[in-house]
């Protein structure tokens, strides 16, 4: 467990170097009122600006949240958060296809042959909650999404968890940057019981199919959080 540790701190110290070089100066360049000012400058091409900023927070010390709630001014709340979710989404995907395309040989080198092992049982316990939860915390959604794909976890589930921790989180901020919400603190509660509840609903479809997933594979675990 001490390697898997140090290797989510190494990751997470991978995030945290470009936010150290280029956070303040992208922060007040990315201030939410006058990333809408641009984003409509854009015309057309607004959405796919939006969601290409969102991709690069999975490298870059983007602020995700200011990004989402100028979709929310600019798009409205539905299709902003449509489209937040959308650029979140695929920077989740994106770092977990690139940690689990590694494949499980570089995967032990990295995390160790007992750190492999935790790590894929730490993902088949708990990996749903680990990966929707981190969507609203900085630094760990990033970190949180290539340790799951090091891991190797169950890609629908990732996928599900992925969606229901995203979605929730830029409906929020698209209306706040919608509406100019008064009390953003109330919102943001209401809204961050959204995940856990949908991941609740979903949870059982995951597990379907997961099983389905192991129905060529004898020996594997049948469990929602672990891939074949």
């Amino acid at each position: 467990m001490r390697r898997l540790f140090l290797v989510f701190l190494i990751l997470a110290g991978l995030v945290l170097v470009p936010f150290l070089l280029w956070g303040e100066a992208l922060e007040a360049a990315l201030d939410p009122a006058a990333l809408a000012a641009r984003l409509e400058a854009q015309g057309p091409l607004a959405a796919i600006v939006a969601i290409g900023l969102l991709w690069c927070d999975l490298l870059l010390p983007i602020p995700a949240t200011a990004v989402m709630s100028a979709l929310g001014f600019v798009y409205g709340v539905l299709w902003g958060a449509l489209l937040g979710a959308i650029g979140s989404i695929l920077a989740g995907l994106t770092g977990y296809a690139l940690c689990r395309a590694l494949g499980p040989a570089a995967a032990r080198r990295i995390l160790g042959e007992d750190g492999l092992e935790q790590g894929e049982r730490l993902f088949a316990r708990v990996g749903a909650w680990l990966v929707l939860l981190s969507r609203w915390l900085p630094v760990f959604p990033e970190v949180v999404a290539c340790m799951a794909g090091l891991a190797r976890m169950h890609f629908p589930t990732f996928l599900a968890a992925l969606a229901a921790g995203s979605l929730p989180m830029a409906a929020a901020f698209a209306a706040l940057g919608r509406f100019g919400i008064e009390q953003p603190g109330i919102a943001l509660a209401l809204s961050a019981l959204a995940p856990p509840s949908i991941w609740l609903l979903a949870r059982p479809l995951a597990l379907r199919l997961a099983r389905a997933g192991a129905d060529d594979r004898p020996d594997a675990v049948v469990d929602p959080g672990r891939g074949p």
